[in-house]
């Protein structure tokens, strides 16, 4: 019997259409935007309407995946939403997004691993299909982080934004796809980067906390590491990798990242100066523009890796 492999065959991306540039910000609390771009790399972020939820920026996300892969609605049979900002706490986001897109064959749930979300999906997903459950999921990173914001904190407010991003994965025997991956937590970083408040804890929601400096100095070195591992276990080298797309959180992060790993800035995809940190949806976001762009090619090596709230980290590396 022939090994399965999990190909990726669509992406999609949605942003929603207000846009908070950092002059924008700096009339709200007290900034500027060369104090912002300098330490962050963001110039603007996307704000949903009062009217948009998580799912509502998911579905646009997923339509247009599902229209990159000529594939119909009823085609998928696996839906993973990674979200920590849910329209409800129960039922799940997924759930949601289904009824809305009308993916009546889908087995649908959500997962939290914050920035990690979309690579958690993926590894999630990949497992699923090559088990033989599943021959078409969809996974999308999904936020609107903007509404756990406190807009007063300067150290927080300039970073996050919402969006969604979307990847349609296929069952296929050819030795495509995802090759290899691993996925990581430590939950004794919890208090690092996490929101002030939940149903069980505050019978609240709370707001976007972050110890910047602990979060960087933690990034700068399992991102590295936990992507040197994914390319040996696929067996290949750095130099293999024709395009690498970390989580856009901060630009000094990427760079760092980058140095210790030693990639060209040519083969690097950035976009955090558009949209700055969506969470779960920095990934497949700026998977979804290497794409449509021309910047990832059919056949090439793609590397994914992310970082979060958890704290939670991983890599996938997968031939497009």
């Amino acid at each position: 019997m022939s090994e399965i492999y999990s190909e990726i065959i669509g992406t999609g991306s949605y942003l929603p259409e207000k846009v908070l540039t950092n002059d924008d910000l700096s009339k709200m609390v007290d900034t500027s935007d060369e104090w912002i771009y300098t330490r962050t790399g963001i110039k603007q972020r996307h704000i949903a309407a009062d009217d948009e939820c998580t799912s509502d920026l998911a579905v646009k996300a997923i339509q247009n995946a599902l229209d990159d892969a000529k594939m119909s609605a009823e085609d998928v049979d696996l839906l993973i939403v990674a979200t920590i900002t849910p329209d409800l706490v129960f039922p799940s986001t997924s759930c949601i997004v289904q009824k809305k897109l009308g993916l009546k064959n889908a087995v649908a749930f959500d997962i939290s691993a914050a920035c990690s979300g979309f690579v958690y999906g993926l590894t999630i997903a990949d497992s699923m299909i090559k088990s033989g459950m599943y021959k078409n999921a969809v996974v999308v990173g999904a936020e609107t982080l903007t509404r756990i914001m406190d807009w007063n904190d300067r150290t927080t407010c300039v970073l996050f934004g919402d969006g969604a991003g979307a990847a349609v994965l296929r069952a296929t025997n050819e030795k495509t796809g995802i090759i290899s991956y691993s996925v990581k937590t430590d939950g004794d970083y919890i208090d690092c980067l996490k929101a002030t408040g939940g149903p069980s804890a505050t019978k609240t929601s709370g707001n976007i906390f972050m110890e910047g400096k602990e979060v960087f100095k933690l990034a700068v070195v399992r991102m590295p590491e936990i992507s040197k591992e994914v390319v040996a276990k696929a067996g290949k080298t750095m130099a293999d990798v024709d395009c690498f797309i970390p989580h856009q959180a901060n630009i000094r992060i990427i760079d760092a990242a980058l140095k210790n790993l030693d990639i060209p800035e040519e083969k690097v995809v950035k976009t955090i100066e558009k949209h700055g940190n969506i969470s779960s949806a920095c990934i497949p976001l700026a998977l979804d523009i290497a794409n449509k762009n021309g910047q990832i090619k059919k056949g090439q090596n793609v590397l994914l890796t992310a970082m979060g709230a958890g704290f939670t980290w991983g890599s996938v590396f997968l031939k497009f």
